[in-house]
């Protein structure tokens, strides 16, 4: 008994490196707060994007202890200087992630209490956070009370948590999936398709309705679709609307969809992961008009919401099919099924183990409420105009009026206009103080505007006209 307890000592000396004293949290935080600091304070004067070709070293794990400041010097230099910079204003390319400091706050703080949040036994206190924000969430997108919500990692997750329990209560398995058929558009996220490839349904049909010239998918055309499929004897079951498309910002007809939906039986999802959250705006709110009447519904705070990447949501009305989809009782979790408790989040989720995410979308709504974020919003809806108005008075041509903060521009040519503008994008890069993205358009190379984040400024356009203006004078000056 003695050497066990003479091993227990020795162990227990070493294991408490993993606890430092309060002294030694201080002087951490003191070390990360200089640096977190100095990284804000300076975000708009460095660049967006860094090309950056050369080996990375200095992350390896040599199971050494090192000190934070040489571990945040090497962090410094080959992970914030490399590639996108996803915290700058300057990233107007993608759909940009947000980064608020209340949210990073959470975080912390979600981190150091380390809650579990997936079973309402585990952590009363989280659950209910989490619940909060589904409820408001409900609230916001006009779905019932009795609805379903998760929190998940992003838009990826819950796309694939609503089309799961589509697909159970449809009850689209076996032999069914091949003559079962799912309606809708090229611009869809192909996260849809990939989740319908995990949840076996990679077998189905999937039409593709054609677009309107804003890219909206055109409703008269599923209604014929639809009417041409039931004749030929195939089982349609599910319409996917998009409420902000990733290429180019477009909300497809959510109204006209739901009508069609609801008067053919068919799950009407609508993945809003990017957009969702422009209802909030009165410039904007009447492009949601039908949100409501969705049996699923995904939307990512982690994008409208300006919070560091790793939170969507989902909502889901049909209580039963959802649990169908994700519901289990396992043996060594009988103490956490209690009667009469609010739904476990892992009920309704892939997860199990689940980050107490809830609080970094909860937090910042205390301290901050709603006006500032939606505030945001708009701003980035004015300056997607302002963008567009800019580029056109320095002779560029542009998509349609986009219906929220996504567009695309291309600088036209008589000849070798793609390859014109696959050069001004390389230059664009190059420069990397704003940080923009391609797409091809019917065939076009374009490059592509998304205005989301919340430190994007006038001053950020303002740099990235010039810096557009100063790429396409090099391109010129090089034979075009």
């Amino acid at each position: 008994m003695q050497e066990l307890i003479n091993r227990l000592s020795e162990l227990e000396i070493i294991s408490s490196g993993l606890e430092p004293n309060a002294e030694k949290r201080k002087e951490l935080l003191n070390v990360l707060n200089e640096y977190t600091e100095a990284f804000i304070e300076d975000i708009d004067n460095g660049k967006s994007y860094f090309q950056n070709d050369q080996a990375i070293n200095g992350l390896e794990i040599d199971g050494k202890a090192h000190s934070l400041k040489e571990v945040l010097k090497n962090f410094d230099r080959e992970v914030t200087h490399r590639g996108i910079n996803p915290a700058s204003g300057g990233h107007v390319g993608y759909i940009p992630g947000g980064g608020i400091y209340t949210a990073a706050l959470a975080d912390y703080l979600a981190d150091v209490t380390n809650e579990y949040s997936g079973m309402y036994f585990g952590s009363p206190g989280a659950v209910a956070i989490e619940h909060e924000v589904l409820n408001w969430l409900k609230k916001v997108f006009g779905f019932p009370e009795s609805s379903i919500g998760n929190l998940p990692s992003g838009g990826s997750i819950a796309n694939l948590i609503a089309l799961t329990a589509a697909r159970d209560h449809h009850e689209v398995k076996g032999t069914k999936v091949e003559r079962a058929v799912i309606y809708l558009s090229q611009q869809v996220h192909h996260c849809v398709q990939k989740a319908l490839r995990i949840i076996g349904l990679g077998d189905v049909i999937i039409r593709y309705i054609s677009l309107d010239d804003g890219f909206r998918l055109k409703a008269e055309e599923l209604q014929q679709q639809i009417e041409i499929d039931k004749s030929n004897d195939l089982k349609p079951f599910l319409v996917i609307a998009s409420a902000g498309t990733t290429d180019t910002g477009a909300v497809d007809p959510l109204n006209d969809i739901a009508d069609i939906a609801q008067s053919e039986n068919l799950w009407f999802h609508v993945d809003a992961a990017y957009g969702g959250f422009f209802i909030l705006c009165a410039e904007t709110k009447h492009l949601f008009q039908g949100i409501e009447r969705a049996d699923s519904l995904v939307v990512d705070p982690h994008k409208g919401m300006f919070l560091p990447y790793g939170v969507g949501a989902v909502l889901v009305k049909n209580r039963k099919a959802i649990l169908h989809s994700h519901h289990y009782v396992a043996n060594y979790m009988q103490d956490t099924y209690l009667s009469d408790t609010p739904l476990n989040p892992a009920d309704v989720s892939p997860e199990l183990t689940k980050h107490f995410r809830a609080l970094r979308v909860w937090l910042p709504l205390q301290l901050h409420g709603i006006d500032p974020f939606i505030a945001c919003l708009d701003e980035k809806l004015v300056l997607t105009h302002y963008f567009r108005a800019r580029l056109m008075k320095e002779g560029f041509e542009v998509g349609p009026e986009p219906d929220l903060s996504v567009s695309y521009f291309w600088y036209p040519q008589k000849e070798k206009e793609n390859e014109f503008n696959k050069r001004l994008m390389e230059l664009i890069h190059e420069d990397g103080r704003v940080f923009l993205s391609s797409t091809t358009i019917n065939g076009r190379f374009v490059i592509r505007m998304a205005i989301l984040s919340f430190r994007t400024k006038k001053h950020t356009i303002d740099t990235a006209m010039e810096m557009i203006v100063g790429a396409v004078k090099r391109v010129m000056d090089h034979g075009f």
